[in-house]
Parts: structure tokens; sequence; C-alpha cells
């Protein structure tokens, strides 16, 4: 099987790390939801924003869609503390404005990413014997 390098990031991480997974909901209209994958783009994404997560300590963010509903990736140092990050992610430059731009997309309430994304527990990983 054949597989785009770009595409699969698979690392091996020098030191611990956290991983947390998001759910939120877009409005099922397929125009809007091609847009928002539009906006999310390498082209179009907002370097700002891209720059306040790194600056908060995100050491990698994935966003994967399924239908209407978008589920992210994010992983972090084993001491990252997500509140913290968060709401100092909320005060860096074009991030409101990010969040504001995304509400026509999202079928959630929330002015703030920590309030419109819903964090996920898990509930199986490959257990070791």
């Amino acid at each position: 099987m054949k597989t785009n390098n770009k595409d699969v990031r698979h690392t091996m991480p020098s030191k611990l790390r956290k991983r947390y997974c998001q759910i939120l909901e877009l409005k099922d209209d397929a125009a809007l939801i091609a847009e928002y994958i539009d906006l999310h783009s390498e082209k179009k994404h907002w370097k700002q924003v891209r720059d306040g997560i790194r600056e908060v300590g995100i050491l990698e963010m994935e966003i994967y869609l399924a239908q209407n509903h978008v589920f992210m990736i994010v992983e972090t140092d084993a001491d990252f503390e997500w509140d913290a990050a968060f709401a100092k992610l909320a005060q860096l430059p074009r991030q409101e404005e990010w969040e504001h731009a995304m509400q026509k997309f999202q079928r959630t309430a929330g002015k703030t990413s920590a309030e419109k994304w819903k964090r996920m527990d898990r509930i199986f990983y490959l257990y070791e014997d």
C-alpha cells in the first residue's frame, strides 16, 4: 500500500506527551463545509492563529471531517495546562476574530474555541498484556 508521506506523521516523541481529542458540529450545508475546509487549508489559514496555537504550547493539531462533524487531535507536552493555555490563546492576536469568522459554519454556541469544542474521553487503547 502506497502512502503520501505528507499526510502520514508518525513520530516517536523524545518525552511524554498528552493527546486531547475534541469534537464540534458544523452546519449541515455542503457549501459552508467546503468553505470551512478551504479556510483551514495551508494556503488560506491565518498564520497569526497558527502561531498563537504554538505559542501556548500546542505541539501538533489536526482536524478531521466526517459529514458535518469535525474531530480535532491536539498533542502537547506532558506538563501542558489546558485551561491556562486556552485562556491565553483567546487573548492572542486575531484569535477572537478567527473564532467570530468560524461561527457561521458551526452549530455550537460559544465565543472561544474552548467554549465551542467538546473534549472527548478516551474509552479504549491497546492495553498492555
